[in-house]
């Protein structure tokens, strides 16, 4: 029995100090609703959703291999890597993975992914932290529920740290980060241009602008995080003044991709999916949302 104990504690502490691995699950209350199956589709040109029901994925065919931005939760990743595979590409060609947010949500899958294919992965300086750690960095507004070991996530090694503006290049995609902090203090949004028949589109890959944070954390009052709301500020004002032609967003229902889909499915012209004004819309209801979260602390 003593022996059985010290086996007991000999794993637990190494799962402890390992975290999860690749092909592990997080419960959560809407990880069910959220990992749900969704077929694959183009978006325009080179530009794929390969994500699940509501967690976005998106995979960027190149010259020369495949981008993927975000890998949803660690059980999302064979639903991603199957839609790869139903589009006719192959997982080991992905040769870059970039993410938006450092959460379980949609950092969880990256491991599984780079795995699968020996990609490079690459993320803000506190998102490669995070990946690298496998939970939030200590000032992100959700570090208490995202350090909780129920809630980690896979761990990624040696994740290239990007800066805002910097482009990274595969093949004949350049795809370009944008610093949006706010929802996380790494928060990024990413843009590239995908062509399709002589038509060129800028399509932005958006990060949430959502002020949420854990109970108890105030974006307005505490010392340590009064930059917040002015950071979250300008990320606003980021996504607001970006060239967009194509808006996705991390959660697929924050740029209301079901409507359009399904208004592609009817016929409707011009393609829903294709909209100048998305950006602007999306950062006018981030702007509510801040507003109103700013009131509600007061």
């Amino acid at each position: 029995m003593a022996a059985v104990a010290l086996i007991a504690v000999v794993v637990a502490c190494t799962r402890a100090a390992t975290g999860p691995r690749p092909g592990s699950s997080i419960v959560c209350s809407s990880c069910d609703e959220w990992n749900g199956r969704r077929e694959p589709f183009k978006i325009f040109g080179n530009t794929y959703f390969i994500g699940v029901a509501g967690l976005s994925s998106v995979l960027i065919a190149s010259s020369n291999g495949l981008v993927v931005l975000d890998g949803g939760l660690p059980q999302s990743a064979p639903l991603i890597e199957a839609n790869i595979r139903a589009l006719g590409f192959r997982t080991e060609d992905v040769r870059l993975i970039v993410n938006s947010h450092a959460h379980f949500d949609h950092a969880g899958g990256i491991a599984a992914l780079q795995s699968l294919s020996g990609a490079r992965v690459a993320a803000s300086a506190q998102g490669a932290w995070a990946i690298e750690h496998g939970y939030p960095t200590e000032d992100d507004p959700q570090y208490r529920s995202g350090h909780d070991p129920g809630m980690r996530f896979p761990r990624v090694s040696h994740v290239e740290v990007v800066s805002d503006g910097q482009a990274l290049t595969v093949g004949d995609v350049a795809i370009t980060a944008h610093m949006t902090p706010g929802h996380t203090p790494g928060s990024t949004t990413w843009t590239w241009r995908s062509c399709e028949g002589g038509r060129c589109l800028h399509i932005v890959y958006a990060d949430s602008l959502n002020p949420v944070s854990d109970n108890g954390f105030r974006f307005t009052e505490d010392a340590t995080h009064a930059t917040l709301v002015p950071a979250f500020q300008r990320s606003i004002e980021t996504i607001d003044r970006l060239p967009c032609d194509v808006l996705i967003s991390v959660h697929p229902g924050f740029a209301r991709l079901d409507d359009k889909l399904a208004a592609r499915a009817k016929s409707v012209t011009p393609d829903p999916f294709i909209d100048a004004n998305a950006c602007h819309s999306y950062a006018a209801d981030a702007s509510q949302k801040l507003t109103k979260r700013m009131a509600e602390e007061k």
